[in-house]
């Protein structure tokens, strides 16, 4: 498949890394440059959308498959925002920093019926694939920042140093990382902006961002 990739050139790896050689990639970092290459690509794969909502008015000018990285912001936002028809087969994926990469892909749907296309693409994809609702967080992102949110808690309120919760995380839960690691690893910025989406989504108290944790994305 042709495949293009809108977003960093760790966005584009990853796709490498997941998907294999047998495809053809291109990359672009922003929407505007997209649109030239949606002609020919047969799947696309935006990791920025969230970053550039109003960018999602060229899915409603071409014709093609795409996978939106929904961490950040629903397919049902998304499509409340136009005013036009929509013209491509959209799916939610999970498209944090390291996440891709794993067994199997996190994915929510906009149509019921687009399920069989999902499994044709996942097929030629080599991925085994989960489908979750389509709600801000998905599933693990959810579960997994709002892990570290507690950590940042729990490190403010001096309770223990943040090596003692990643150790005691491992040993404890089994986990591969611990939540200070696991925030390193996906990035401060998108951790906490995630939390804030499910707060502003939900109003549930558990998604109230530690200070902590906002004091160092402001500095990041």
């Amino acid at each position: 498949m042709n495949i293009l990739v809108i977003g960093e050139q760790v966005n584009l790896q990853e796709c490498h890394q997941k998907f294999g050689d047998k495809h053809t990639y291109s990359r672009v970092s922003e929407h505007r440059d997209a649109e030239k290459f949606l002609r020919n690509t047969d799947l696309v794969f935006d990791f920025i959308i969230e970053e550039e909502v109003h960018e999602f008015e060229i899915y409603n000018h071409h014709a093609v498959k795409v996978f939106l990285n929904t961490c950040k912001v629903s397919l049902g936002e998304l499509v409340h925002l136009t005013d036009h028809a929509l013209t491509s087969t959209i799916f939610g994926f999970n498209g944090l920093p390291t996440f891709l990469t794993r067994d199997v892909m996190e994915v929510s749907l906009w149509k019921k019926e687009d399920e069989p296309l999902l499994r044709k693409l996942c097929e030629d994809l080599k991925t085994d694939f989960l489908i979750v609702d389509d709600r801000v967080g998905l599933v693990t992102p959810r579960v997994i920042c709002m892990i570290i949110n507690e950590a940042y808690y729990t490190v403010q309120d001096g309770t223990a140093t943040r090596d003692d919760i990643d150790l005691a995380m491992k040993l404890g839960t089994n986990y591969p990382y611990g939540p200070f690691e696991w925030c390193r690893r996906i990035g401060v910025k998108h951790v906490y902006e995630l939390i804030e989406a499910l707060y502003e989504d939900t109003k549930d108290e558990r998604y109230k961002i530690c200070p902590l944790l906002k004091q160092e994305y402001l500095k990041s």
